[in-house]
């Protein structure tokens, strides 16, 4: 059995997250005064009760996240249960590299509230639009925007699974993408309700404020590698893990070649950790003979523990 941590990204968030486990464990609990301190927010407090709109703000949502999953990581690592490699989805990176011991807790989360803050800062609201192209294939989906460029910038964004691509960009030439995918035969083409257009060209200014970030921050050499999404390769130093995440912010995210990546070198066994299950579903529709697992409260703690005999 060989095992992979995946970490969710931005949308996963909901009230209640990681609750169970700051009221039981105290090594999630300190993981939370961590990064609460470091943001001078009452970050368990947001997570347990909300309010939600205060939750849902991007500064707020990415190092809630972000706490949340490494607060649930803590006791399954303590009851023995071990990868030997990680990715994340877009935010959940961050997660992973913090996971495999590149970050500090306190760095991590400062670092993601300030990428949140920028991503935000890049595109005024209502001028970018994320859209998901369903049932069609990548070069379509490709061909489609390459179409729709000439009304402004659209591109995909993230390619998640066979199937479901996000396209991002300017808010027409995203629309007229979504109409020209719908006439050449995609199931659905659905608007998302995300307050900026990420992993697109749009966000090449937030990736330059980012990297000057990268560079006060401490990030070391990695435990066990992470499968980035700019390139889906396995990464696991520090000098390629900064160039890495300035390039993902701005270019689209390979999750689909990522998991292909971690199966083809063996990886049988994912493990997502934190809010929700929306990468335990992407991962059954790309590898379909994998053990797709989940942990975000006790039940499910439980339930992963004694599926993988720990």
């Amino acid at each position: 059995m060989k095992i992979a941590f995946l970490f969710p990204g931005q949308g996963s968030q909901y009230v209640g997250m990681a609750k169970e486990f700051i009221e039981i464990f105290p090594e999630s609990k300190e993981v939370f005064d961590i990064a609460g301190a470091a943001l001078g927010l009452d970050l368990a407090e947001l997570c347990m009760s909300g309010p939600v709109e205060k939750l849902n703000m991007t500064e707020n949502t990415q190092p809630a996240i972000l706490t949340a999953s490494i607060a649930i990581l803590r006791p399954l690592e303590r009851r023995g249960l071990a990868a030997t490699a990680a990715a994340g989805h877009s935010l959940g990176e961050y997660t992973a590299i913090t996971a495999a011991d590149g970050f500090e807790i306190k760095d991590a989360v400062t670092l993601v509230r300030k990428r949140g803050q920028y991503m935000q800062e890049a595109v005024p609201a209502g001028v970018g639009l994320m859209a998901a192209i369903l049932g069609m294939a990548r070069q379509d989906v490709e061909k489609t925007c390459l179409e729709a460029a000439k009304n402004g910038i659209v591109a995909p964004a993230n390619y998640n699974s066979p199937g479901q691509i996000v396209i991002a960009g300017e808010k027409g030439a995203v629309e007229k993408a979504m109409e020209l995918a719908k006439s050449a035969g995609a199931k659905k083409a659905i608007p998302l309700s995300v307050s900026v257009p990420s992993h697109c060209a749009m966000m090449k200014a937030a990736g330059e404020r980012l990297s000057r970030e990268l560079e006060k921050i401490t990030i070391k050499d990695l435990r066990f590698p992470i499968v980035n999404n700019a390139d889906a390769k396995f990464l696991r130093t520090a000098s390629e893990l900064r160039p890495s995440l300035i390039k993902q912010i701005s270019a689209p995210l390979f999750w689909e070649d990522s998991i292909t990546t971690m199966a083809a070198d063996g990886y049988d066994t994912f493990v997502e950790i934190g809010p929700g299950k929306v990468l335990s579903g992407l991962v059954k529709r790309i590898a379909k003979d994998a053990k797709v697992l989940n942990v975000e409260d006790q039940k499910s703690m439980n339930e992963t523990l004694q599926a993988l005999g720990l």
